[in-house]
Formats: C-alpha cells, structure tokens, sequence
C-alpha cells in the first residue's frame, strides 16, 4: 500500500492545502494529514477543531486520515510506516527552506519528500493570510472551503 503524508499547522486548512491533499490522493492509496503541534504558537482553532474541518473537507477523497502530532515529521512516518512527505512548493522561497528540511528528514530516516508545485491561483495563498483578511471583515469566500468559511465567521464573531 501506498502511503504518504501531507504535514502543516492547517490553522485553518485553505483551497490550497486542499489542492495538494487532493492531487496526493489521487498518488497514494493512503494520505495522512498530520496537523503538527507547535506549542510555542497559539492558534487561531484548536488542534481538535482542525482537525475536524480538516475531516470534513477531505472526506469525498476516501483515502485520507487526519491526525495529530507532536515532534519531528519523521517519528510520525516512522510510527505509521510512510515512506513519503508531500509539499506543496508556493514559489522559489519555499524550495529553499524545503530543501533542507527534505534533506534532513532523509538523512535522519530515509523518508523521501515529494514535491507538488501549487495551482498558480493558490501561489499566494496562506492560512496566515486568510487569518488577517478575515479578521479585518475581508472576503475570503474564494480562498478556503465552506465549511472553514462558516467557522472562521463563528470564531471571530466570538473573538
């Protein structure tokens, strides 16, 4: 079985994340999304909330799991047997950090990482961003699905 993972903070998951998740699972017969857990960054939704909008966009795939973690990508592939990371590369910049962040995974365990370069309309795109605009009351309908949208509205409603 063919099996990857597609890692990120997700906070919250946009069109483009989707966008890769989707093209990944068209690749693997398993993709794990693997909300990673940084302590020292306080998100806008909670872990559990992520990963339940996460769930909920990605569940027309078949083939998705949502997790969470806390440590080093490479334990998680290790812990679930996942030869493959899968990143979306926005513009040369990321390519600089994910390379060496490609490089070292492999070298700490042999896990190689895939690189997806993301649809031109999402290139811009980021969960930081989409953050921003929404919470100046800024339209961000076209840039993260229903369901985020729906809940974005809520939590800053109640911010």
């Amino acid at each position: 079985m063919r099996r990857a993972v597609c890692p990120g903070s997700f906070d919250p998951i946009t069109n483009g994340h989707l966008d890769i998740v989707a093209r990944a699972s068209k690749l693997y017969d398993v993709v794990h999304v693997a909300v990673m857990i940084n302590k020292s960054k306080q998100g806008l939704f909670t872990v559990e909330e992520r990963i339940s909008l996460i769930e909920e966009c990605t569940e027309s795939y078949g083939n998705v799991v949502v997790e969470s973690f806390h440590g080093l990508l490479v334990d998680y592939c290790k812990q679930r047997d996942i030869p493959a990371i899968v990143k979306g590369l926005r513009a040369v910049s990321d390519f600089d950090y994910e390379l060496q962040m490609a490089q070292m995974n492999n070298g700490l365990s042999g896990v190689e990482t895939m690189f997806i370069p993301t649809n031109p309309i999402y290139s811009f795109l980021s969960s930081s961003l989409v953050k921003e605009v929404a919470t100046w009351g800024g339209d961000v309908s076209h840039l993260v699905p229903e369901p985020v949208l729906r809940a974005l509205g809520e939590k800053l409603r109640r911010d």
